[in-house]
């Protein structure tokens, strides 16, 4: 069993997300106030739902950043057997069930209006949606900085060398590495950028061409958009908290390097520990005289695995036929 290490499983960069998880929140909270009441006043439902979507990037970012914050703090907290790394899919998990919450809300509004519709300001209204995409790129660009694009890769390419699995060697590192939460902030504000983009749009047809059931029909299609990426959210980080195989070609990979010399691995279990981190469990038959120590010497060519645990049974292998 591998005793010999800690069990912080935190992401590259943690820190400096967190805090810019932060600085977001309060810019976005400022542009929620703004357009909500823009919105209300100059009759314009995609600027509401601009607004309500804003609100619930602001709560996105609170869920998000006090994940990190919380994640960082108890990461040497003993109670948490894996660490807490995948606290950040928990939070990715909330944040795409209150997209889609709100997409459905969205679409409720849209529709209401579609069949009541309302007087609409349009000079007014237009610059307040125009500062919100504003308000969106500037979100992007505060978080823009992702350390995982920037990790250093030479670790895990020093481990492993075989040409014939470039392309699942690249696939696994991506998903290994991927920060859920991060990536669940991003959904939010390129939601927001989207539904930005759509009230312009309806905006500018109801004001240009006199047609004011665009801005209910824009309103429909963000909500759509919402929530094809919600979905796809929670699908991913549903397969991190509920232990999934990250990559079943890695899994075929460790079988393999494991089972070249003739031993037989009986059980196998891999899971994401959190961004940059995979467990693994082996069950090993061999019927040489060979220690844990020898198979983790074999698996340090997959630089992902953080935490290895490893049962050695000595007992007779049937080796194939030549």
């Amino acid at each position: 069993m591998d005793t010999s290490h800690d069990h912080v499983f935190l992401g590259t960069g943690h820190s400096a997300v967190e805090r810019r998880a932060w600085a977001v929140i309060v810019l976005c909270s400022a542009m929620m106030v703004l357009e909500l009441g823009g919105g209300i006043l100059f009759g314009s439902l995609a600027l509401v739902a601009d607004g309500l979507h804003m609100s619930t990037h602001a709560m996105a970012m609170v869920i998000a950043a006090l994940a990190y914050t919380f994640a960082r703090k108890r990461a040497n907290d003993a109670r948490f057997s894996f660490g807490t790394g995948k606290l950040g899919d928990l939070a990715g998990f909330t944040n795409a069930i209150v997209l889609l919450l709100i997409a459905a809300l969205i679409g409720y509004e849209a529709i209401s209006r579609l069949l009541a519709p309302v007087t609409i300001a349009f000079a007014e209204a237009i610059p307040i949606a125009v500062l919100g995409l504003l308000v969106n790129i500037a979100s992007a660009w505060l978080l823009s900085s992702d350390p995982d694009h920037h990790h250093d890769h030479s670790q895990r390419h020093s481990h492993d060398h075989d040409p014939h699995h470039g392309h699942d060697h690249a696939h696994v590192h991506h998903r290994a590495h991927r920060d859920n939460n991060l990536r669940a902030i991003f959904v939010h504000v390129a939601a927001d950028a989207a539904v930005s983009v759509l009230a312009i749009l309806g905006l500018l047809a109801g004001r240009v061409l006199g047609w004011v059931w665009m801005d209910p029909v824009m309103g429909i299609v963000g909500a759509l958009v919402i929530t094809v990426w919600a979905v796809g959210l929670l699908r991913e980080t549903g397969r991190v908290l509920l232990d999934m195989t990250p990559d079943a070609a890695l899994a075929a990979r460790i079988r393999t390097t494991v089972e070249t010399d003739g031993d037989r691995l009986s059980d196998l279990h891999l899971w994401r520990l959190g961004p940059g981190h995979l467990g693994v469990i082996l069950a090993i038959d061999t019927s040489e005289a060979r220690d844990g120590a020898f198979y983790r010497r074999l698996l340090k060519r997959f630089g992902d695995l953080s935490h290895v645990t490893i049962e050695v049974s000595r007992r007779a292998v049937p080796r194939a036929a030549p």
